[in-house]
């Protein structure tokens, strides 16, 4: 059975960071790509950032570029998502997600999902 497990949310300032972790279990880890994604209330789930199988590819929305950085620890089944700079337009529910085809920025290119960590960010 395949379980992604998020952790690491909570509440923080504006200027803040937090950084979350994906916990897999049940799947070749490094056979996937990881894929972190964020809902914000009364929005659709949008794409965060992308790391490919070795860790050597990572991509990320515009929105969250040069402050949000994606690494993956193949060896502890591990994906995380360090965010500096917080804004609070950063509020939302975050979600990783591991897929091993397909346009990685989209939500069907994923074939298991976590349960979400919500990340508040106060002004």
């Amino acid at each position: 059975q395949v379980q992604l497990v998020e952790s690491g949310g909570g509440l923080v300032q504006a200027g803040g960071s937090l950084r979350l972790s994906c916990a897999a279990s049940g799947l070749t880890f490094s056979s996937y790509a990881m894929g972190w994604f964020r809902q914000a209330p009364g929005k659709e789930r949008e794409f965060v950032a992308i790391i490919r199988f070795s860790g050597s590819s990572t991509d990320y929305a515009d929105s969250v570029k040069g402050r949000f950085t994606i690494s993956r620890d193949n060896a502890k089944n591990m994906v995380s998502l360090q965010m500096n700079s917080l804004k609070p337009e950063d509020t939302a529910v975050y979600y990783c997600a591991a897929g091993r085809s397909g346009s990685y920025y989209r939500q069907y290119a994923y074939d298991y999902w976590g349960q979400g960590t919500q990340v508040t960010v106060s002004s």
